[in-house]
């Protein structure tokens, strides 16, 4: 990455990227950033706080000499974006992206790369938080997380080795899965708990009581509701991109909450406890096996 890398949508992904190279190769030859968005606010702002180096005007020039592009937009706002670049696109740059869906991506990027499709290797870095733009940005954000790549069968070895690196540098561990296990994987551990964190604030928000409601609620309902404060466009975005496998979680959670009542409405205590204690020690074990918190 001696040239340029082209970083589209300057948010908190995309932000925390440019930032983590920056961070990463202060001491050698970095990579000029270049912003590019569908907002210029935004762009302002990333090139103020020393997230980018230059504003892109148009792919033309932004794509002209790069090396690496990533795609840091919500995934329903990428399949615009690639039509837009493709036709700029010089074969030495590798294109990939930080989507939180990755079948629908690839089809995406199969219907606008065309021919220039080894180029694009998917990706999505799992380091979101629930604050979103450019000023939630960080270095470290990717520290000790882990980034899932999606090869393509048409990808060389080096382009994706190429994307690994990249990550890796931004302190990043990487992994591989197919597209298809990707999205039915973070289906359960990711999109369920986003959509379950909104409905039950939506819920209660609604409600004719909700002040009084939220005016007693405390560190529970905070830590659970946490992502609740997720950017609502980039989820809806997820949702409806992974609907076929999140209402299959949906589906299976619904089970075990039947399952639940059940218990709750014939008094089962042990059955209860057991639940509960099933859940705390498979969740503790998870916990343990974490990278230690960062400080």
């Amino acid at each position: 990455m001696s040239g340029k890398v082209v970083v589209c949508g300057v948010g908190l992904i995309g932000g925390s990227f440019a930032l983590a190279i920056k961070s990463a190769v202060a001491v050698r030859q970095c990579p000029r950033i270049v912003g590019m968005g569908r907002s210029r606010a935004p762009l302002e702002e990333a090139l103020r706080l020393g997230v980018i180096d230059e504003i892109g005007t148009d792919w033309a020039s932004a794509l002209k000499g790069a090396d690496l592009v990533l795609l840091g937009m919500p995934v329903g706002q990428m399949a615009p974006v690639m039509q837009a670049l493709v036709p700029h696109l010089e074969p030495q740059t590798i294109v990939t992206d930080g989507g939180s869906t990755k079948a629908d991506v690839v089809a995406a990027a199969r219907a606008a790369f065309g021919d220039k499709i080894a180029q694009f290797v998917p990706g999505h870095p799992i380091a979101g938080a629930e604050k979103s733009g450019v000023s939630a940005a960080k270095a470290d954000l990717y520290v000790d997380r882990r980034v899932v790549l999606t090869p393509l069968a048409e990808n060389a070895p080096e382009s994706v080795q190429a994307v690994r690196e990249v990550w890796e540098i931004c302190g990043a561990r990487v992994s591989e899965l197919s597209a298809d296990e990707h999205d039915r994987v973070f289906a359960a551990v990711s999109h369920l708990p986003h959509l379950l964190a909104f409905a039950l604030v939506h819920d209660l928000a609604t409600r004719d009581n909700s002040a009084q409601l939220f005016g007693f609620a405390a560190g529970g309902f905070r830590d659970f509701t946490r992502i609740a404060s997720s950017h609502p466009e980039m989820w809806r975005d997820i949702c409806l991109a992974n609907r076929r496998a999140l209402i299959q979680e949906l589906d299976a959670y619904m089970t075990e909450l039947l399952k639940t009542r059940v218990l709750l409405a014939s008094g089962d205590a042990g059955g209860l406890e057991a639940m509960f204690a099933t859940a705390r020690a498979r969740r503790d074990a998870w916990l343990g096996s974490l990278s230690p918190p960062r400080e």
